[in-house]
């Protein structure tokens, strides 16, 4: 045989060769991409199984901080009858900073607009609680600010409180 034969064979061969791995390929493409499909939807699940419990109770927290920075249920708790206002005002802030920074890693658990949702709850009820505060004589005790923040609180129309733990719920029901 000469050098051209070999060469021709060899070829010949190798595009044989060539064409059975590519019909191969295309025969199993769409059983590979399948069982990447199933993986993924294994491991999302495993994922999922393991963070529900987290994210419902990060519902949760969130629900109970806004039911702990409610001014109605705040005033109640700090005893607010006993203080000159001032010294309330500084405990009532503090109250709710420290609770939205207990409940800050919540986020991770929770929607964008849950979370959104949390931090108006804070900006307002401190809004509430220091314009309150702007609208004390002289001199005027915890009692007084009470009043004034839950009067403030009574006009709106509709109790911004109950709406956060509504839309709080409507997301959680968005999970399912």
């Amino acid at each position: 045989m000469d050098l051209y034969s070999t060469l021709m064979a060899i070829l010949k061969y190798t595009v044989a060769g060539i064409g059975v791995v590519y019909v191969a390929f295309y025969l199993f493409k769409p059983y590979l991409e399948k069982s990447q499909i199933l993986q993924t939807l294994e491991l999302k699940k495993g994922l999922s199984a393991q963070t529900l419990p987290l994210r419902l109770q990060a519902y949760e927290r969130l629900v109970l901080f806004v039911e702990r920075v409610n001014p109605a249920n705040m005033l109640i708790r700090l005893g607010a009858n006993q203080m000159p206002a001032a010294e309330l005002h500084i405990i009532i802030i503090n109250e709710i900073r420290n609770e939205y920074q207990h409940n800050v890693t919540q986020q991770i658990y929770v929607t964008e607009r849950a979370w959104a949702v949390i931090k108006r709850v804070k900006e307002d009820t401190l809004a509430v609680v220091n314009s309150a505060v702007k609208a004390l004589p002289e001199g005027a005790n915890g009692l007084d600010l009470g009043r004034i923040t839950l009067n403030h609180l009574s006009k709106l129309e509709d109790n911004p409180y109950d709406i956060a733990i509504t839309l709080l719920r409507k997301d959680l029901e968005d999970l399912f």
